[in-house]
Formats: structure tokens, C-alpha cells, sequence
């Protein structure tokens, strides 16, 4: 008998708290036809600063102890000297070194300038402009600002080695690139990254594009699905462009990814890529798509027999609920959080059902 996989689930603030539960609905036993244990930390905004963090940190350790995390979207006060971004400890203790967010189509959702094909941002996690140390020197209009960024190639090559499977399996492209001709020292190490692995990978077709140019030029794209490494600034605001090349974020899911020695998964977290939404709290409107998808994400990394069949009906089930017109607002619909949740959970059950008698 299989010893049950347990994920560990990082609650939050508002609508984000909603949502994972609509996402932990889809887990259950009975619609996915195993048992997972959930290992639940509070990380709503009042818990951390009722613990100074503690939370947070306690709940990277249970990541890294069990491997997998599905997060709810949280709030990180603007104050300073207040609690902070629960994100930032979260990727300094897992070790983080990537985060995954795919743009793909939604049906009934009209793309901008003609993107269809999926399109995934395999973003630096840590170190670049975030955590840079900033000092100012001088006095008025005399001022000068500095700030010291810092990357390291060890994070570099496991962007490029990872943007290079994900590509594989994916049968992608891999596009684009840091500004290395402006910046050959700092910026070139992805570079020099990116085309080792391309001599390791000789099979997956890469297309090395500086950062201005790969701006440009997915605006310009109608069908070539791709995977884009990039710098941590690069990155967050790049994926940000591309869910909405795409016409919604809703469509995807967010990954944070820790490797072994091996560049090898060893901690995979999964949120959605938008905020707590505070408008929609409590009026059961949201759209919980992302953070399906984030789920399905997660079962799909699930080392279970049975987590790839599961991780597969939830995706298209989504896809499909969106398809025959059970829409939340956002999409153009009338439908509940709930009900979009309960459509979604009956063809999960339906599919699930119909495999296993397929198979005997």
C-alpha cells in the first residue's frame, strides 16, 4: 500500500484564503481517488506578526522536510520594519532557485496579438535587483544613488538547465535572454548558462533573444509554444506581460522549485500568480482557476501512481468547464466561486471514472 504523500498548506489573507479552499476541494479523497495529508500553517498577516515569522519559517521547514507546498495568496504590508513578504523567507529557506509561471489559452478568452501557443517564464527566484544592497551619497540635486546586485552561477545554470527540460518536454522553444551584449559580466553569466545547456540539450530548438528584443517580439508571436529564461527582475515583470498576452492571469499557475545537486526537483511550491484580491472577499465571485491549476500543477510533480491521472483530469476539466460556459466574471460569466469549484470537481470524478473502467 502507498504511504500517503503529504503536502503542506500555507494559508493566507482574503480572497487567497478563499481560493485554496476551493483548491483543497478539488484534492479531496473522493474526487481524485486518494488520500493526501495536508500539514496546515497559518500565514495570514495577523498570524505573522502574531509570531514575528516564526510561522513562515516553520512551515519552509515542513516543505523541505515533505517537498511539496500549495500557498494561498498573502499580504505583505508596506511599512517597514512590519513582517515583510512571507515569499522572500519562504525562497531563502527552501533554497529556492526558479519560478515557473505558463501563459496558455482560455476559451472564450480573446489573446492579444494573436498568442495561442503556451508560453512559460522560467524566472530567476532569488538574488538580482531583490535583496540588492541601496545607499545614496551627496546632497541635493549633487545626490547619487547605488545599489549592488549579486547573482550566482550555480542559480544561472539551474534557470538554463531547468529551462532547458521544461522545454523538452514541453516541445518548445527556448527564446530570449538577459541583456548580455550591455552587461557581459553580470547578465552574460545566464548567457553562458543558457548556451551550455543548449550543447547539452542539442534536440530542443533555442533562440536566443536580448531582453528589449524579447519584449518586442512576442508581440509578434502566433504559434510557437516557448519557455523564456530570465533574471529576476526580468522575469517577474515578463511573466506579468505574458499571462496577459493571454487576455487573463487566471489560466495559470505559479511554481517555486528547489533542486538537488542533480538540478533535480526537491521542494515544489504552488500558488496562484495574482494577489488576495480584497474587493472580492466574501462574495463568493472570485475566480479560482489559478489556484485549481496550481493544484494540478502540484499532483503532476506528486510521486504517487496515481497523482498524473489526477494532476491530467483537473486540467482539463478546468479547461473545460471554462469551454461550455461556466464562467466566473472576470471571463465574461455569472457563475459562483462554488459553483465553478462543483462543475469543475463533477467532471474530475467523471473522467477519473471512466479511465479506470477504460484500463480493466
Amino acid at each position: 500500500m502507498e504511504d500517503k504523500k503529504t503536502i503542506v498548506v500555507l494559508e493566507g489573507d482574503q480572497t487567497g484564503q478563499e481560493l485554496l479552499e476551493e483548491s483543497l476541494r478539488v484534492l479531496a479523497p473522493e474526487v481524485i481517488g486518494f488520500d493526501i495529508d495536508f500539514k496546515h500553517f497559518d500565514l495570514s498577516l495577523e498570524n505573522r506578526r502574531n509570531t514575528k515569522n516564526e510561522v513562515v519559517f516553520e512551515a519552509a521547514r515542513a516543505m523541505k522536510e515533505g517537498g511539496y507546498g500549495l500557498k494561498a495568496a498573502t499580504i505583505t504590508p508596506e511599512e517597514k520594519g512590519d513582517v515583510g513578504s512571507p515569499n522572500a523567507i519562504l525562497r531563502k529557506e527552501i533554497d529556492g532557485k526558479v519560478i515557473i509561471r505558463t501563459g496558455r489559452r482560455i476559451p472564450g478568452v480573446v489573446p492579444i496579438a494573436g498568442t495561442f501557443a503556451p508560453i512559460s517564464v522560467i524566472r530567476m527566484a532569488v538574488g538580482d535587483a531583490y535583496g540588492a544592497k541601496e545607499w545614496r551619497e551627496g546632497e541635493g540635486v549633487n545626490e547619487v544613488s547605488y545599489r549592488t546586485e549579486a547573482i550566482d552561477r550555480k542559480t544561472c545554470r539551474a534557470v538554463a538547465e531547468y529551462t532547458f527540460r521544461h522545454a523538452k518536454k514541453t516541445r518548445a522553444k527556448v527564446f530570449g535572454g538577459p541583456k548580455y551584449t550591455v552587461s557581459p559580466i553580470y547578465e552574460g553569466m545566464l548567457k553562458e548558462e543558457m548556451d551550455e545547456a543548449s550543447k547539452r540539450y542539442p534536440d530542443v530548438p533555442y533562440e536566443p533573444q536580448l531582453i528589449d528584443a524579447t519584449y518586442a517580439l512576442l508581440l509578434n508571436n502566433h504559434g510557437d509554444p516557448l519557455v523564456i529564461p530570465a533574471l529576476n527582475r526580468d522575469g517577474d515583470c515578463l511573466s506579468d506581460m505574458v499571462l496577459q498576452l493571454f487576455g487573463s492571469i487566471a489560466g495559470s499557475e505559479s511554481i517555486l522549485m528547489s533542486f538537488d545537486e542533480d538540478f533535480n526537483p526537491q521542494v515544489i511550491m504552488a500558488e496562484a500568480p495574482h494577489g488576495t484580491a480584497p474587493g472580492l472577499f466574501g462574495k463568493n465571485i472570485a475566480n479560482p482557476m489559478a489556484m485549481i491549476l496550481a493544484s494540478a500543477s502540484l499532483l503532476s510533480h506528486l510521486e504517487h501512481p496515481q497523482a498524473p491521472a489526477a494532476s491530467r483530469a483537473i486540467y482539463e476539466a478546468t479547461i473545460e468547464t471554462v469551454k461550455e460556459g461556466t464562467r466566473t466574471a472576470d471571463l465574461g460569466g455569472s457563475s459562483t466561486t462554488s459553483d465553478f469549484t462543483n462543475e469543475i470537481i463533477d467532471k474530475i470524478q467523471t473522467k477519473l471514472e471512466v479511465w479506470t473502467s477504460l484500463q480493466m
